[in-house]
């Protein structure tokens, strides 16, 4: 019987195999056509062990540079930097009051009447004077608020790398119209009150820097942040051009000290010759801020009876403040654009042509003549981008 199974040819295979594989054939004499691995050069041995060492000796050196761990940036700042440098005076602010807890400068400025001229020069004249304008961030309250974007990309093709966010005014303006109502008060300026109100509106802004929007900064904003505030909610400079005695009666306001028991009015006599605030820059510290500062506006505005006044000047902002607040420096305080004060200010007022506005509480509007300051901070292209 035929079968197509083969099982001794298999086995016999398989042992054949088996003793091909247990004794191979030993290796024969190198191919002399195949040439040997060259050997390296001495020279080259001695540099790259060189090499070695030198970097081995890099290490021993002292560290020049850090990364500062406050800086959101994490840029190189040399290791034996000024003490007092601005990311360190952040560092100190944000540690000592609770401000700045994002690592940014928070520029905050209102604007009764659009005027993107006026903006530019404000926003071009802060980050060109910074010495970190990546770490300024502004927040322009303007009218149309967040449904003007032709305004807001008008901003970003002369600032495409800086932080800009451009807020309604409809949140802030409605409480204005609520407190205010009634006709029992006088009515502040917009630029007096809302930037007490802005942080109530926006809890974001815990510390921050508010600027008018009609000056031309010339100084480093960001030396503001590092101004240690100690117990005070807000710092200022003061206007010595303007004293209390020119806009109320001494004796009525002793008469109101002397009568009312109200926290907020002073335990001493009003001294007669104090300097008014300068609204136009403050350093504003939300967390201490009085929560009921707008009542207390509201009660020295009833207590002087000063709807009835002619002067447009409003003290119970003034009067809010008085020793409650931090002394700035006068290099601070905004001046005048004359020639005398243009060279020696870091602050002045905006020289250029401004839009005629009547959108403020008290209808009126500060006007000053045209300079030519604020040329230098928006070249004649950028002027004709805004007005396109």
């Amino acid at each position: 019987m035929s079968s197509s199974f083969l099982p001794s040819t298999s086995f016999a295979t398989q042992r054949r195999t088996s003793q091909k594989l247990g004794n191979p054939k030993t290796a024969g004499p190198l191919d002399p056509c195949i040439t040997p691995a060259p050997n390296p050069r001495p020279i080259f041995q001695f540099l790259a062990f060189g090499l070695i060492i030198s970097l081995a000796l890099l290490q021993l050196l002292p560290a020049t540079h850090f990364r500062d761990p406050f800086d959101p940036f994490r840029n190189w700042a040399p290791l034996h930097s000024n003490p007092s440098s601005p990311l360190r005076e952040f560092r100190d602010a944000r540690n000592g009051d609770g401000g700045g807890d994002d690592g940014m400068v928070h520029v905050v400025s209102w604007m009764d009447c659009l005027d993107l001229r006026a903006l530019a020069v404000l926003a071009n004249s802060t980050l060109s004077s910074s010495s970190h304008p990546d770490l300024v961030f502004f927040h322009f309250f303007i009218p149309g608020g967040n449904e003007d974007k032709v305004s807001f990309y008008k901003l970003k093709v002369l600032f495409p790398h800086s932080n800009l966010e451009i807020h309604g005014q409809e949140q802030v303006k409605e409480i204005m119209r609520t407190v205010f109502s009634g006709g029992q008060y006088a009515e502040p300026s917009y630029e007096e009150i809302v930037p007490f109100i802005i942080p109530t509106v926006h809890n974001f802004l815990r510390k921050f820097i508010y600027v008018s929007a009609n000056v031309i900064m010339k100084a480093r904003v960001e030396e503001l942040i590092g101004v240690d505030l100690n117990n005070y909610a807000i710092a200022t400079a003061e206007d010595c051009s303007q004293r209390l005695k020119n806009y109320v009666n001494l004796d009525v306001l002793d008469a109101i000290q002397r009568s009312a028991s109200k926290a907020w009015v002073s335990e001493t006599s009003y001294a007669k010759d104090s300097c008014l605030p300068d609204f136009s820059v403050l350093v504003i510290n939300a967390r201490k801020l009085e929560k009921d500062f707008v009542e207390i506006v509201l009660w020295w505005s009833k207590a002087l009876n000063l709807r009835e006044r002619t002067n447009k000047k409003n003290l119970a902002v003034a009067l809010a403040l008085y020793n409650s607040y931090l002394k700035l420096s006068s290099s601070w305080l905004v001046k005048d654009f004359s020639l005398s004060q243009v060279k020696n200010s870091m602050i002045i007022h905006y020289d250029g042509p401004k839009t005629s506005c009547k959108e403020s509480i008290n209808g009126t509007a500060s006007e000053y003549s045209h300079g030519n300051v604020w040329t230098r901070y928006l070249p004649s292209t950028s002027d004709r981008i805004l007005g396109s």
